[in-house]
């Protein structure tokens, strides 16, 4: 399984791009049955986790997104979307999709998101 980010690029203030992240090579029911995360890493700081989705479809957000930005899944697609709305120059960093399905773990490359101020 490979997790294929796409979407990014540069972004205006307020700008609503969405990012994909598509599992290559998962079968559906294990990509339906899986928990998936959106992370970002700013230049220089951490990598922090900003939206989560449970096997469930239940979704938690963190503070600075909460709001803003949506994760959801296309099960059909196997791929997990990241809508970004009302962006902020703070928005700014490399996000990268994360998947458990079953027993591992798989993360994408990154894909890159700059806001323009």
């Amino acid at each position: 399984v490979q997790l294929q980010a796409s979407g990014g690029g540069l972004a205006q203030t307020g700008g609503s791009p969405r990012i994909s992240c598509r599992a290559s090579g998962a079968i559906t029911s294990e990509f339906r049955n899986g928990a998936w995360e959106w992370y970002r890493q700013g230049s220089g700081k951490q990598r922090d986790v900003v939206a989560s989705m449970a096997s469930d479809g239940s979704t938690t957000y963190d503070d600075a997104v909460k709001g803003r930005f949506t994760i959801s899944r296309d099960n059909s697609k196997k791929t997990v979307y990241l809508q970004m709305n009302n962006l902020k120059p703070e928005d700014t960093a490399v996000y990268y999709c994360k998947g458990a399905m079953y027993s591992s773990v798989y993360w994408g490359r990154g894909t890159q998101v700059t806001v323009s101020s």
